[in-house]
């Protein structure tokens, strides 16, 4: 067996409003995420759901979770690879479909990264191909801690690609 490693969140719920719960209609579902020693994260459910759109939900925490991950093995997969990575983007989009009778799962959730190379050659003068991306990006995949603990498909969709110096030519 592995190590272990625990993560503690504290979720607190303190908008009862007047009438708590008493309606679907009657309570707030503004609440706050704490983290031990780090800022409140504002939370609440999607707007859908009656929720403050000016705060996180818990659906969209997870598509970021997702992304985060992912992103964190593809540097440290690419520094062990003499990949110098100098910019990273994902426009990460997670799909969710809601049952009749209100339940529901999410379907799944496609990254798109945008990886910015410092150069297309590695750090030993190695040429970089999109091959080469695509098994980064694979890897990273198969070590995410959160990919591999959900259970609907996380997809790449074709990761995109950029030199610093193109980049810098074509802003």
């Amino acid at each position: 067996m592995g190590l272990l490693h625990t993560y503690d969140a504290l979720v607190e719920w303190s908008a009862p409003g007047a009438e708590g719960t008493r309606s679907y209609t009657s309570y707030s579902r503004d609440h706050e995420v704490r983290f031990e020693g780090k800022a409140p994260l504002p939370g609440s459910a999607d707007p859908a759901f009656r929720g403050d759109a000016s705060r996180y939900n818990p659906e969209q925490l997870l598509v970021g979770a997702l992304s985060q991950c992912h992103m964190l093995w593809f540097l440290h997969l690419a520094s062990a690879d003499g990949v110098v990575v100098v910019g990273y983007i994902d426009n990460a989009q997670g799909t969710m479909r809601v049952e009749g009778a209100g339940h529901g799962q999410f379907t799944g959730v496609r990254l798109h990264p945008l990886v910015t190379l410092e150069s297309a050659t590695r750090e030993d003068g190695r040429p970089i191909t999109d091959g080469d991306l695509e098994a980064l990006h694979a890897r990273a995949h198969e070590h995410c801690f959160i990919a591999r603990s959900v259970s609907f498909p996380v997809t790449i969709d074709p990761p995109g690609l950029r030199v610093a110096q193109e980049a810098a030519t074509a802003t």
